[in-house]
């Protein structure tokens, strides 16, 4: 990490720009963002979305989904990656929480149900407006952060280990805002010229502008 760089001023511009940005994740819900949180790990948001509608339509609640067999949420969730696991964990899900508003609130809480890491568990609290208790680190973050500078490395728990080091609580919605800068312009092919962090990004500083002045 950068010991140049001010994080707690540098990641304003971020924060300040995915603010107001709604999660890819098309949930109604607290019951359906968890549902899909599980599903879309390993998958793509856009292929959960697809699924939803049908899924919620058959398991509309917590309560319903306690009552599934995994007979009958196969032909609902069998497009998606891992599906097998998946379902027994919602099934043992369900029938930990049994309803939607005894849904857990804390991150220990979440973390200790069936198919919610500490990603999930960070989502799950950030759409539902409950205090950061930690960074989301999805993949799009494992590539960025170290791009920017602000971690190092490719473990998502140090990664977010190291983020919450260098930014106060307020700000650890940073995590969500490079999920998005990577989903946008931060790509596996960035566009540096145009990305709003490139004036502390340590890749633009090192491969873009060194390099054209090699």
């Amino acid at each position: 990490m950068s010991d140049k760089i001010t994080w707690p001023d540098a990641i304003q511009p971020l924060l300040e720009k995915y603010k107001d940005t709604p999660h890819p994740l098309n949930y109604g819900n607290l019951y359906q963002l968890v549902v899909m949180v599980i599903l879309s790990a390993q998958d793509s948001d856009r292929n959960i979305n697809n699924l939803a509608p049908k899924l919620f339509e058959a398991f509309p609640d917590m309560e319903s989904l306690s009552r599934a067999t995994p007979e009958s949420l196969y032909p609902f969730i069998s497009g998606v990656r891992n599906f097998g696991n998946k379902t027994r964990w919602l099934i043992e899900l369900a029938n930990k929480i049994k309803e939607d508003d005894k849904i857990p609130a804390t991150l220990d809480d979440l973390t200790a149900l069936p198919g919610i890491g500490r990603k999930s568990a960070n989502v799950i609290l950030r759409e539902s407006g409950a205090p950061a208790e930690g960074v989301v680190v999805d993949l799009h973050v494992v590539r960025v952060a170290p791009r920017l500078g602000i971690a190092t490395g490719s473990d998502p728990k140090k990664i977010e280990k190291q983020i919450m080091e260098v930014l106060p609580q307020k700000d650890w919605d940073a995590g969500m805002a490079m999920s998005f800068l990577g989903r946008e312009i931060c790509r596996p092919k960035p566009k540096c010229e145009i990305c709003l962090m490139n004036f502390v990004c340590a890749y633009y500083r090192e491969m873009v502008i060194k390099g054209n002045n090699n």
